[in-house]
């Protein structure tokens, strides 16, 4: 698979090209310039919310899918990221690990069954990380189905940690997922593009690429 990284120089770049070794690196896009080597078939973006737009423009250039995992994006950046879909296959998630996914899963099967329970959630990030709350605290909110509170800690060098409570007066529910390596992000991605690979077009989740290689 011929890939092309945007943000290659980062440390989530760097994680990505470790993680793909054995497939060819056609393009890659950092601070220091653009450095075209083949033609892509696939587009990897992890980097920030100003460079999605490069991402999707190398995209249309080459007709490549594109497996963005870049945080802190709106409504505007949705609405583009689904008219390309219309072209080429797109993943979009705020997180690619398989676990929080299926943290997800749970909560959008048992979460309508503590309606009388009071839910919060807490994320802890890296004192780096620019948006909170983080888009993956986002998703679980949906996930839970009501609105709640969440609750964002930036200190230290943390990956991604969450943990979504549920209280009442008796008990307490905690469920929690708790990244310990960027790794998994970039093996997340891998499984994305392995994803796009099979497929023409369409606007896809990563919980969709989770249920697929389930079926493989």
């Amino acid at each position: 698979m011929r890939y092309g990284l945007i943000g290659s120089s980062g440390r989530m770049g760097k994680e990505i090209i470790e993680t793909f070794k054995g497939h060819d690196l056609a393009l890659e896009v950092s601070d220091t310039g653009i450095f075209r080597h083949g033609e892509p078939e696939i587009i990897i973006d992890f980097s920030n919310r100003e460079a999605l737009k490069t991402a999707i423009e190398m995209a249309y250039q080459f007709g490549a899918g594109i497996v963005t995992g870049t945080t802190a994006l709106n409504q505007s950046d949705i609405v583009d990221l689904r008219r390309l879909a219309e072209k080429v296959p797109v993943v979009q998630s705020f997180n690619f690990s398989t676990g929080i996914n299926l943290l997800r899963m749970i909560l959008k099967e048992y979460s309508s069954l503590l309606e009388e329970f009071e839910a919060e959630i807490i994320e802890v990030h890296h004192s780096a990380k620019k948006d909170a709350p983080s888009g993956t605290a986002i998703m679980l909110k949906e996930s839970v189905g009501r609105d709640l509170p969440i609750h964002s800690v930036r200190t230290g060098g943390i990956p991604g940690d969450h943990t979504v409570f549920f209280a009442n007066e008796g008990e307490v529910i905690e469920i929690s997922h708790r990244v310990i390596s960027r790794k998994v992000f970039a093996i997340g991605a891998l499984k994305a593009a392995m994803f796009c690979a099979e497929r023409e077009n369409g606007f896809y989740s990563y919980e969709e690429v989770v249920r697929w290689m389930q079926k493989r």
